[in-house]
């Protein structure tokens, strides 16, 4: 006897088709219940709202061994404001490698500054100084109600600093990293940045081993949380600058109930890809140049009446032909890198300037001297690059093609002559590297407090409308604006310093698109 299944099925499926044509997409009419006959509409459910600005909270009982390492950080920083001690500590945090989930034991490099005895947790960027040096230096420029208030605590971030250092990469491989042709656009000379690149994953995979995938934005968010335990306060308040401000909406998306008082001082644009965050990186180095060479002009600096000319053909010159300098010769990259670091404090654009003359005439010292912390030791502390290049590939689940990576070059070198080759480059370190398991979460949370983020108008690292559509993104973002230069504004700007302070001493919340004067 035939089966008349599909016949059945046949003659549902039109009647199917229409139920489903019906009611495909969300409903715009209020949900109805029926209770005792009688129909009631449902009121639609309201999302969270947003937290208030949480209290400040009790001093710490902690339980770290905190011991005094003021004369190590005056060796590091110069003078120290009158009165102004240091403290050192390690966090024992759980690695927690893709091999070995919830196991193992990372080991966090700390510093203490200030006498307020609250917590104030301060981030940089994986890439620049370590985060503990970061930390001190920045206590030195903030207000005296924020050190009395706070004590300022920094953190060399996994495979930084102290924190069980990465350093991997070999130094013929670091050079060729940092130094590489920062015009180069076609697929053989990328190739040779790709096995450059090649052999340092390897090297660092057989250095670190289940290590290296545990150096990570994802899992730095459990250290902070894992501090804020031994520092016994039930939430923590913080600044991030720049690339830290991810590291901060991943705790915040991951421990929502332990924020406290959080200031991005600049953050990675959410809106776009990995691609689309290097790119606009480029742009505002270009743009940071620009606001430099005219203020080098006004000073009468050495570069003369066209900086941009001048520096430009230093790089060509420097392709073919490196600079003697102690270390290793300044070549093109080497050049641009310099830039970037010294772009990013407007204090030292002087010395900059007087760097990039020097090196029209031949000498390369100074332009060594201010890139040497990517390659070389700095007293305790790796070279930059290795933690670096390690975090950013960990972070991100993007690899180039590398004939796609020779298509940015070559685009981007066009529309960014000084800082496009080397961004694109960045698109080429990842290309071998482990896939991570996940992406970074979006910074999406509505019940969280308000979270003041500053946009800096000429910043080297970071586009300044890449901060403002992370304020736009979050729920509970509140936007400020920095009409300066340089790279962070807390510390820096009066303006934004001061309004900073406010919120995290007193918990008033800044206007939002509030505009600081450069």
């Amino acid at each position: 006897m035939p089966r008349t299944t599909h016949r059945v099925g046949a003659a549902l499926l039109p009647l199917l088709l229409v139920i489903a044509a019906c009611s495909a997409g969300p409903s715009e009419r209020p949900a109805v219940a029926y209770h005792d006959g009688e129909q009631q509409v449902v009121p639609a459910p309201q999302p969270p709202k947003p937290a208030p600005v949480p209290p400040l909270g009790s001093p710490s009982d902690d339980s770290l061994n905190w011991e005094d390492c003021t004369e190590r950080t005056r060796g590091e920083l110069g003078d120290l404001p009158a009165g102004l001690t240091f403290s050192c500590a390690r966090l024992l945090s759980t690695l927690d490698a893709p091999e070995s989930p919830e196991r193992g034991t990372a080991r966090i490099a700390l510093i203490r500054a200030g006498s307020g005895h609250v917590p104030l947790v301060v981030l940089g960027d994986v890439g620049g100084e370590p985060g503990t040096t970061f930390a001190a230096r920045l206590a030195t420029q903030l207000p005296p109600e924020l050190r009395n208030t706070f004590d300022i605590i920094g953190m060399d971030r996994r495979g930084t600093g102290e924190s069980d250092p990465a350093d991997c990469v070999p130094p013929a491989q670091r050079d060729a990293i940092v130094g590489f042709d920062p015009r180069a656009t076609d697929r053989t000379a990328l190739d040779r940045l790709l096995e450059s690149v090649l052999q340092a994953s390897q090297e660092c995979l057989l250095d670190l081993d289940e290590r290296l995938q545990a150096y990570d934005t994802w899992r730095t968010a459990s250290d902070l949380e894992e501090l804020r335990l031994e520092l016994g306060v039930p939430r923590l308040h913080a600044i991030g600058r720049g690339e830290a401000a991810r590291l901060l909406t991943t705790f915040a998306e991951r421990f929502p109930g332990s924020v406290g008082r959080l200031v991005l001082d600049g953050a990675p644009d959410p809106t776009r890809d990995s691609i689309g965050q290097v790119e606009s990186q480029a742009q505002s180095a270009e743009q940071t140049f620009d606001t430099f060479a005219a203020d080098c002009v006004s000073r009468g600096c050495p570069l003369g009446p066209d900086p941009r000319k001048l520096v430009s053909d230093l790089v060509e010159r420097t392709r073919a032909t490196p600079l003697l300098a102690p270390g290793s010769p300044v070549n093109g990259g080497r050049v641009v890198q310099a830039m970037l670091l010294g772009l990013s404090d407007r204090a030292t654009w002087p010395a900059l300037a007087e760097a990039l003359a020097a090196a029209d005439h031949g000498d390369g010292a100074k332009l060594a001297a201010i890139s040497a912390p990517l390659v070389a030791p700095q007293g305790v502390n790796p070279p930059w690059l290795d933690g670096d290049l390690i975090t950013s590939c960990n972070d991100t689940t993007l690899r180039v093609p590398p004939q796609r990576s020779s298509e940015l070059a070559l685009d981007w070198v066009n529309r960014f002559p000084l800082f496009g080759g080397a961004a694109a480059q960045r698109m080429v370190w990842c290309g071998s590297w482990p896939v991570p398991q996940q992406p970074l979460p979006s910074p999406r949370r509505p019940d969280l407090p308000p979270i003041p983020v500053i946009s800096t108008a000429n910043d080297p690292l970071l586009l300044g409308m890449g901060s403002d559509h992370m304020a736009e993104q979050m729920p509970t973002g509140v936007l400020l604006r920095w009409q300066g230069a340089g790279h962070g504004a807390v510390g820096r700007s009066p303006c934004v310093t001061e309004a900073a302070s406010r919120f995290l001493v007193e918990g008033t919340v800044p206007t939002d698109g509030m505009v600081c004067p450069g």
